[in-house]
């Protein structure tokens, strides 16, 4: 489902569930990540939602607590993210042991690849960078969130670039909209 008019990056609540007609096949992104062959299949066929829950905290710091859950057996992460560009350390049962920081950001100031910056409905507003990385396996990514006309439908999308090395893959996945989600309160893990 598209995302409602409503629903913009100051106001990402509720399910989100990963449109993979839409999206770019992100196998080769995984594999450079590590992710053996068993579970990237066991990924590919699994339906991936987020369940998101945004907030700002009395230091006027946004929030985004992201649960991943999956269909076909798959442990889904759980993605804490702290917009203030704060360097935080996260063991992930998927990605390892991942160091990562986030912001909201201009895309006039995002320094990386051009794929990042275009598509977006909003080209001058503020959009939200999330960057990770794993010194174990060698590789960074470097994600943006928008919001893009898809089809004539409106969606939530994440550009993602990952680096190993000289080689780069990227991505685009694309997200329907599955209307209020409800936040767990065991969700605790390492914000990031």
């Amino acid at each position: 489902m598209a995302a409602p008019p409503e629903k913009t990056l100051k106001d990402l609540n509720g399910k989100w569930v990963m449109n993979k007609s839409l999206s770019d096949d992100y196998d080769r992104i995984l594999e450079m990540q590590g992710i053996g062959w068993f579970l990237r299949k066991a990924i590919s066929y699994a339906t991936v939602t987020l369940t998101i829950n945004q907030y700002t905290d009395s230091s006027n710091l946004t929030h985004f607590d992201i649960k991943q859950v999956a269909t076909g057996g798959v442990q889904g992460t759980t993605e804490n993210r702290t917009l203030d560009w704060t360097w935080r350390d996260h063991k992930d049962g998927i990605f390892g042991n991942v160091k990562g920081r986030s912001r909201w950001v201009k895309l006039g100031d995002v320094d990386d690849d051009e794929f990042l910056k275009v598509g977006y409905d909003d080209l001058e507003g503020e959009h939200v960078q999330a960057w990770a990385e794993n010194v174990e396996k060698g590789w960074t990514a470097d994600q943006i969130w928008g919001f893009e006309q898809i089809n004539g439908e409106r969606r939530y999308v994440r550009h993602v670039v990952v680096r190993k090395g000289d080689d780069w893959k990227q991505a685009r996945l694309v997200y329907d909209y599955q209307g209020a989600g409800k936040k767990d309160d065991d969700d605790a893990d390492l914000a990031y």
